[in-house]
């Protein structure tokens, strides 16, 4: 499939990019990725989709990308409803009917939550994610210590030492995490979704 062109969208906070494939006329799919991937990560979905006659959009998520918030006054929030409002909002800017989400980790989150919260906006779901919606009040409690090293770095990322980690280390520390979820996978060079 040839490299599309990054395009955006406004919503009411956020200048979302995104990448385009198929028919403007095809059933609607918005694929959106987690961390610390990118619209790439679709790419040989995104094709089979196509090929099935499937107009598919895949976002960059808010924080990712080229995608940037409208006004430095817009408060930053990575809230579940937020990046679900997202999604749902992208669909509206674009005139999308119900399509159909896909997505992984904080892509699947957000589009469980946008299904859940705006069922009547949107025509299915899949998902591949380890917290589908996030029980905010169950994160309160402590998990088994199998469970917990798994989700070390969620707990690094709500301080500010994790903020410097990923800001002065964001390569090294996404490339561990990649090497820890995907063992397999060969690295042919630097892999530009971690910027």
């Amino acid at each position: 499939m040839n490299e599309q062109p990054v395009r955006s969208v406004d919503t009411d906070i956020l200048r979302i990019a995104y990448v385009e494939y198929g028919s403007a006329v095809g059933w609607p799919v918005i694929l959106s990725h987690g961390f610390p991937y990118d619209v790439h990560a679709f790419d040989e979905v995104a094709q089979i989709l196509v090929e099935a006659g499937a107009r598919v959009i895949m976002p960059y998520a808010r924080g990712f990308g080229p995608t940037r918030f409208m006004s430095d006054a817009i408060m930053r929030s990575g809230q579940q409803a937020a990046r679900g409002c997202d999604i749902v909002q992208l669909a509206e800017a674009l005139g999308l009917e119900r399509p159909i989400l896909g997505g992984f980790d904080w892509g699947g989150n957000a589009s469980c939550v946008a299904a859940a919260l705006w069922p009547e906006r949107i025509g299915g779901l899949v998902s591949y994610a380890g917290y589908d919606i996030i029980d905010v009040r169950a994160g309160d409690h402590a998990a088994t210590p199998a469970l917990e090293r798994v989700c070390w770095y969620q707990h690094l990322f709500q301080t500010e030492r994790g903020r410097k980690c990923l800001a002065e280390h964001r390569r090294d520390l996404c490339r561990l995490l990649w090497e820890e979820w995907s063992p397999g996978w060969q690295f042919d060079g630097p892999a530009t979704s971690f910027d």
